[in-house]
Parts: C-alpha cells; structure tokens; sequence
C-alpha cells in the first residue's frame, strides 16, 4: 500500500476538518432563493430566544430540591443563577466583537452547541460545585447566542420587514420567559429539577440542525478581533467580588472577614475598571457616552426594572415553599408575572394611546410598579392572592421597560449604536443578577416572619428609583 505524503496531498484531513469547523457553510439554493427564507432565519433565531428566557425564569424553580439534594443555603443555591448572569455580562461584549470577524452564524452555532452541551452536563452535575461551573459554560455559550441574535434578525429581514422580523423574535423571547415557571414547576413536581437542564437538549438539537440549513451566512464582517481583556476580567472581578459578599451576607457558610475583604476587592477593581475605561481607545462602556443625552440615568432605571422583573422569580417560590405550596401551584402562580410582561410588551404598539410617547410609557409603567409592589406587599402570601399584583407587575414592566430602553437608544448616535445595544444588554444582565443577590439577602435578613414583605418593599424602593430616573432623565 502506498504512503500518503501529507506535504503533497491536496486534501489533509487536519485541514479539511479546520476549514468545516471554521467556516460558515450556505443555505440550500432551495431555501436561500424562497421569499421565505427570511422568515425561516428569524424562526431559527427564536430557537435562542425561547430557550434563554425559559432558561431565566425557569431554574429558580429548582431552588428548594437543590437545596435539599446538596445540603446547602439558599445563600449557596443563588450561585446557579448568579453564575449564569455574571458570566454572560461579562462574555457578551466580547462575543460580540469576535462574531463580527469570524462570522455571526458560525459563533451563534457554536454557542448553541456550547449551551446544549453545557445543559446536558448540568442535568447531570454529581454536586453543586459542579452545577454552578456547568453554569458558566452554559453562560458562555448563551453569550454567543445572545451577541448574535439581533444582528442575525436584522440581517436576515429584507428592506421594511425589520420591525416585524424583531417582533416575531420579541414574540419568542416573551413565550420563554412565560411558560419557564409553569414548564418548570411541573418537571419538578414529576420528573425532578434534572429535567428543568435536560429540557434545553432536544430543543438545542432541533436549533443547530435548523440553524445549519437555514441560517444565511456573514457578508460583512469586522477588520478586528481586538479585546481589552484586561476590562473585562476587571468587570468580572467587580461584579463577582460584591455579589460574593453579598451571599455571604445573606447566610454564605464563609467568614465575615472574607465578606469584608470582598467588598474591598470590589471597591478596588471597579475603581480600576473606571479608570481604564478612562483611557483606552475601545472602552467596554464609554463613560463619555454615559454622561450625554440622560443615557446614564435612562441605562440605571433600566437596571432597576430588570431587577425588579427577575427580583419576584426569586421571591414568590421561596416563600411560597416556605408555606409547603407544591412546586408545580408555585410554578403556575409566578406565570402571572411573566404572561402579564409578555402581553404587554408584544401588544402596547397596538393597545396604548397613540399619542402617548416613549417618556410618558416609560413614567406610567413605572408607576404602576410601584402601585402592584404596593399591593403585592399589603396582601397576604397566599397562592390565591398573588397572580393578580404579579400579572400587574408584569404588565407595568412590560411598558416600561421597553419604553425605557427605546429612549436610551434614540439618545445614542447612530455611530455608537453598537456599543449602546452592548451597554444595554449589560444593564439587563447585572439588573437580573443584583435582583436575586438582593432578594435572598432580604429573605435571610428578614426571617422567615417578615422576610417576603421585606424583600418586597426593597423591591418597591428599586421601582421608585426607577421611576425617579427615568423622570429626570427624559424630562424636557
């Protein structure tokens, strides 16, 4: 048998497998030739949206059965969600930059073969040492979905179907956020909080086959994949070193000393990170950007709506677990909140006033929060009574927060729209993750008496500073 010369043969299997794993492959000329094809992209594209927000609001559900299976606080149990958010903060900017070089399809298949992966592993973990680094590759994985999700939407719509294509994808993120309580109430009532991660497999399997076939490729792709790493593991030491300090605070089995070294480490990378922002060419936030327009006070009141929209999927199943509320009665009372933030966010265009504009949308839904928060803290925690403020909850945050983020937007110039959209989603993110640290520290802090209530009323303060905000920043 003759031997195969690598130097000379015109196919070398290393090369031909780098090229498959580095290069986006096209559309069958069937589905790239059909007028809609578009509309098979933006489906595809829902595949990501539906499961990161089911994926959000579903794994709170798991909380109690954590706890029980490990042994541990609810202090330790927060760390499967806060992993998640902290690594996607920090993770998504820089997706972003790299997909604009290497290709949006590819690294959007990449990151949805890295969270279905990364799911199955979690469904699996042996401790919850291993769940929570499980949960970080998964974050990594949703950040190269979520980097890439717009601009696949945006670039797939042809002329005057943009608005449409971003509201079927709205669409799937709101159906995601909606069914994740229910979906996740019920897995754990029957099957076990294993399935709330398995879940993610077959439907991630379905998305990368369909992603391959129907996704269109990149045409126009950045010069430059350069990154100031040095700014985002700052970010990340500044996030990460405060919300530790808070979990120890809300009952973390580590020293006090360690929770006040912490926060000093906080202090100190977040003064770090500030500066440097200060003086590279490519800041990760442009703080210049912050300080015009009101978009510093617009992007903070955003933050608080966040907090305030994931601050209840905390809340409402762990103390209804306290009162022995089954998980899946639980699971169907907090849809309330995200079915009423779904509705309204996919509907306000067509039910609101048209007169009304983004400022007075932005100041009425954050009124009505602090009205819904008012009452969620009079009434008693009782399943019965809760679905009506939480659906009042939701419905305010579903016109404020779209509201609100539209005006940061409009006040960004067009130049630095992509750093703004980044800026934006990392709001989102540190919103959703101090919403869980300040719930559970208010929970610990207020006992299992008084506990609920507090946690609520810190709630109503963040959408009083919202509404406040949000006010000063767009009053003419």
């Amino acid at each position: 048998m003759p031997v195969r010369d690598h130097r000379t043969d015109p196919h070398p299997a290393t090369p031909r497998l780098r090229h498959l794993l580095t290069t986006e492959r096209p559309r069958p000329d069937a589905i790239r030739t059909s007028p809609r094809a578009w509309r098979l992209a933006v489906a595809t594209v829902c595949f990501g949206a539906f499961m990161g927000q089911l994926d959000a609001s579903i794994v709170t559900l798991t909380y109690r059965p954590l706890r029980n299976e490990f042994h541990t606080t609810l202090a330790g149990v927060e760390w499967v969600s806060l992993a998640y958010l902290l690594t996607l903060v920090a993770l998504l900017v820089p997706a972003g930059r790299l997909s604009d070089a290497r290709g949006r399809k590819l690294m959007y298949l990449y990151g949805f073969a890295v969270f279905t992966a990364a799911s199955a592993a979690c469904g699996l973990a042996p401790t919850l040492t291993a769940l929570v680094a499980f949960r970080t590759v998964q974050a990594a994985g949703a950040a190269l979905m979520q980097a890439n999700s717009v601009a696949l939407v945006t670039t797939s719509a042809p002329p005057g179907k943009m608005r449409p294509a971003l509201g079927i994808q709205a669409a799937g993120q709101a159906l995601g956020l909606a069914l994740g309580p229910t979906i996740g109430g019920a897995l754990v009532a029957t099957v076990g909080w294993r399935w709330v991660f398995g879940v993610n497999v077959p439907i991630g399997v379905i998305a990368l086959i369909a992603g391959h076939y129907l996704l269109p490729r990149t045409r126009q792709r950045a010069t430059s994949t350069r990154i100031d790493t040095a700014a985002v593991l700052l970010l990340a030491a500044t996030t990460t070193c405060a919300l530790l300090a808070l979990s120890i605070a809300s009952g973390l089995r580590l020293p006090l000393w360690t929770a006040l070294a912490l926060a000093g480490a906080a202090i100190l990378a977040g003064w770090a990170f500030t500066r440097r922002q200060h003086t590279h060419p490519r800041p990760l936030v442009d703080l210049a950007l912050l300080r015009t327009g009101g978009i510093g006070p617009g992007l903070a009141a955003g933050l608080c709506g966040y907090l305030v929209l994931f601050g209840p999927l905390v809340l409402v199943p762990v103390d209804l677990d306290r009162h022995g509320t089954p998980p899946l009665i639980a699971g169907l009372v907090l849809t309330a909140l995200p079915l009423g933030f779904a509705l309204a966010a996919t509907t306000a265009d067509r039910l609101l006033p048209a007169a009304w504009t983004d400022q007075r949308r932005s100041r009425y839904g954050a009124a009505g929060c602090i009205a819904a928060l008012a009452v969620l803290a009079a009434v008693p925690q009782q399943p019965a009574l809760l679905p009506g403020p939480l659906a009042l909850l939701g419905l305010a945050l579903g016109v404020f927060i779209p509201a609100n983020n539209t005006l940061v937007m409009k006040a960004i110039p067009a130049t630095a729209a992509g750093t703004g959209g980044g800026m934006v989603n990392m709001t989102r993110g540190l919103g959703t993750a101090i919403g869980v640290a300040a719930v559970t520290l208010a929970l610990h802090l207020g006992g299992t008496g008084t506990g609920a209530r507090t946690a609520t009323l810190v709630l109503l303060a963040f959408a009083a500073l919202a509404w406040a905000l949000g006010y000063a920043s767009h009053h003419p």
